[in-house]
């Protein structure tokens, strides 16, 4: 059976890109809309720098650094390299072809472009069929309180540290001035299934979802809502989830997970791997499906879209 819905799907990072790439290569591109974290975007050397976004944009287009993840597939460094000799000790890396992204961005904005407008037309120049959409075109910053270092901001914990520092907590600085965009309200109004991507629920989940309106405007439609688990056997496969979910004293578990989303989901797919999580009396609604969650490849990719693909597909017959 062949699914003709329209998905949107919520993402930030590397593992969410990689669901949002399987589901285009799945797909038909007007078949999907993703919306994507910009907790994350900073100024950088007067740039505007949203590492989200790009990655997502970087990977659907064909041009991201499959070793990392990130940024852009053989690129050069010449102009971070040429920042030493400046006596600079620039800690967040940016290749030159990325440089011509923020530069092109940056100069937008400036320009009085939105960012939902330039990651349109970014991403059409790449070739890019699919629509991708920033959170909001407010800007959000994601605040980082750690127990050793104090108050960070979201890239110096996570890129200048490593995110090694324990946390306290996270703040959305912004937040309470953010506004969901015509072109996100309209996505989820005429959303046929929503899906919340294997991203950290905590680092590129929550700032979306803090928005406000937008747990509202998720919530109140009566479709699959589904979010797939960022964790195999108890661990992340790639970054800091269950190391956070630890320091908030929370169970590292799948059952944690779904607790977490239980207000918004009505499905949840776990790794086929791990026991099904047992569900509280208040998430008795959701369905629960075993998936092979783990994309190590991109045939792993296309798998599990096709996956819940046909879960949807099979959901909607009922």
């Amino acid at each position: 059976m062949t699914y003709q819905g329209h998905i949107v799907l919520f993402v930030g990072g590397v593992g969410g890109a990689k669901l949002a790439h399987g589901l285009y290569h799945t797909l038909k591109p007007q078949q999907l809309t993703i919306i994507v974290n910009t907790g994350d975007d900073f100024w950088h050397y007067g740039l505007r720098i949203c590492p989200d976004v790009d990655t997502i944009m970087y990977t659907l287009g064909g041009l991201v650094n499959r070793a990392q993840g990130w940024g852009v597939a053989d690129d050069t460094f010449t102009a971070f390299e040429t920042l030493r000799r400046y006596g600079e000790s620039p800690w967040f890396r940016l290749g030159d072809q990325d440089l011509a992204t923020h530069m092109t961005r940056t100069a937008r904005l400036r320009e009085g472009a939105t960012l939902t407008q330039i990651t349109r037309d970014l991403s059409a120049s790449v070739g890019i069929k699919c629509v991708i959409l920033p959170m909001t075109d407010s800007p959000v910053s994601t605040i980082a309180h750690t127990q050793a270092h104090g108050d960070l901001a979201f890239q110096e914990y996570f890129v200048k540290h490593r995110w090694q520092p324990a946390l306290r907590s996270l703040s959305f600085v912004g937040i309470e001035d953010a506004r969901i965009t015509p072109e996100v309200s309209e996505a989820i109004s005429r959303a046929d299934a929503i899906i919340i991507g294997p991203s950290n629920p905590w680092l590129s989940i929550q700032p979306i979802l803090q928005v406000p309106g937008l747990r509202d405007l998720i919530g109140g439609r009566d479709v699959p809502r589904i979010a797939v688990t960022p964790l195999i056997g108890g661990r992340a496969v790639k970054g800091p989830t269950a190391k956070i979910m630890a320091e908030f004293g929370l169970d590292v578990s799948v059952k944690t997970v779904v607790e977490y989303y239980s207000d918004l989901i009505n499905g949840f797919a776990y790794d086929e791997r791990d026991a099904a999580p047992e569900l509280p009396t208040d998430a008795a609604h959701i369905r629960l499906n075993a998936l092979n969650t783990l994309m190590d490849d991109e045939h792993a990719r296309q798998r599990l879209a096709h996956d819940i693909i046909a879960w949807l597909a099979d959901w909607s017959m009922k």
